[in-house]
């Protein structure tokens, strides 16, 4: 499956659901929200639920809820200022961040830094797997 599954429509609605529920991050952190993945695929394939769940804590896309007091604001370190702001859906590395859930949605809290860029539609980005594979197999060998 590729993120071309996003349901951004979806992932805002269950945001908003959480809202009250969620922790407001400290300094400069952020809130995000995995995005939510359909059901179904657009040739009508149903996908199972764990392979739902593993598409969404590795996605590599996610949005923001939530920003901290302290957000993008060091002036030496933000020159031009924030890099997104709550509502943008932005791309992170895969598997960053500290993750928790509520109500059997994932949540990731990030550093103001850690956030790679954003992107007005989510649907259709997804993390290159080969490299993954590679990047993996070379911390294998480095280590021998």
């Amino acid at each position: 499956m590729s993120a071309t599954e996003i349901d951004a429509e979806k992932t805002q609605e269950e945001a908003a659901n959480l809202a009250d529920r969620l922790p407001t991050p400290a300094g400069y952190k952020m809130l995000v929200i995995k995005p939510e993945i359909q059901e179904k695929s657009a040739g009508g394939i149903v996908y199972a639920d764990s392979t739902r769940k593993k598409e969404e804590q590795g996605a590599v896309v996610g949005m923001v809820l939530k920003q901290g007091p302290l957000c993008y604001k060091d002036p030496e370190k933000f020159p031009t200022g924030p890099w997104c702001k709550e509502g943008d859906f932005v791309l992170l590395r895969a598997y960053s961040g500290s993750r928790f859930s509520v109500d059997g949605k994932e949540f990731i809290i990030v550093n103001d830094d850690m956030i790679e860029g954003t992107v007005a539609d989510p649907r259709g980005i997804n993390r290159d797997r080969k490299s993954t594979r590679l990047n993996s197999s070379h911390v294998a060998l480095s280590r021998m």
